[in-house]
């Protein structure tokens, strides 16, 4: 929690044992690596970094600079401290009312906009942004909060992960 907003993902999704957990994950992994790179970007803006997974898959599956976005100064500097490839750049921004430092051929935003009060704004915000290709994630619901209780995960909020306040 940082300023009164969830930030960070909680729990260990990524890196859970639990076989359905993986299963999804890996399967998202993969959808991300190979539309990012169906592209074949040069440079990648990546709006909501958060601890670097999406990040790290597009470090994998292209040859793109990556400028990498955070709401969380905290999340933003442990994940920059831990992913120290030279192609990635940082910045501390929020989506509703950021304006990217000129074109990009990608704008990755992944399990962003379940996160704002106003989604819409931050589609405003992402359509006015000069891109040739856009990936945008959000969290099929409500299937993942079902596999979230499912794989015993926030039982007291009957599966919504925190800080999820759209559905």
């Amino acid at each position: 929690m940082e300023n009164g907003i969830v930030v960070g993902t909680i729990g260990n999704k990524y890196s859970s044992k639990n076989p359905l957990a993986r299963y999804l994950v890996q399967g998202f992994d993969r959808a991300i690596g190979t539309l990012a790179a169906q592209s074949d970007p040069q440079s990648i803006l990546e709006i909501g970094s958060g601890e670097g997974h999406v990040t790290e898959i597009l470090l994998k599956d292209t040859r793109a600079r990556i400028h990498a976005t955070e709401l969380s100064e905290a999340v933003m500097n442990e994940t920059r401290n831990q992913l120290t490839d030279p192609r990635v750049s940082w910045e501390l921004a929020k989506l509703e009312d950021y304006h990217p430092p000129g074109h990009f051929d990608l704008v990755v935003c992944c399990e962003v906009l379940e996160h704002l009060p106003d989604p819409s704004a931050g589609l405003k915000s992402l359509r006015a942004m000069d891109a040739d290709f856009f990936l945008l994630s959000v969290p099929n619901e409500p299937i993942w909060r079902i596999l979230n209780f499912l794989r015993g995960s926030y039982f007291k909020d009957f599966g919504n992960s925190p800080g999820h306040v759209q559905h």
